[in-house]
């Protein structure tokens, strides 16, 4: 499976409750369940407005069909390509 970030425009984001927040990644689970596909959602990051997600999945069309099904908007969807961290300065 590849990793992709996806950009998700939500304006307000940053004001959702923990309740809201749950529903939502409720939905999310509950939408990986049902693709029947190789996927995982890793982690999503909540700022002011967006929510940029981590998942993994055989490629983006299996990506925008999650979003889809779950009904979570979708600005970009990029494949990450190489990671790099503090310990890549140590090479």
């Amino acid at each position: 499976m590849k990793k992709f970030i996806i950009e998700r425009d939500l304006p307000g984001a940053g004001k959702l409750t923990n309740k809201e927040l749950q529903e939502i990644a409720k939905t999310s689970c509950n939408t990986v369940e049902g693709l029947n596909k190789p996927y995982l959602w890793l982690e999503s990051f909540v700022t002011e407005n967006k929510i940029f997600c981590i998942h993994m999945a055989e490629n983006e069309d299996v990506i925008r069909e999650h979003s889809s099904k779950a009904g979570f908007p979708v600005k970009t969807v990029r494949e990450v390509t190489t990671m790099i961290d503090p310990t890549t300065s140590n090479a």
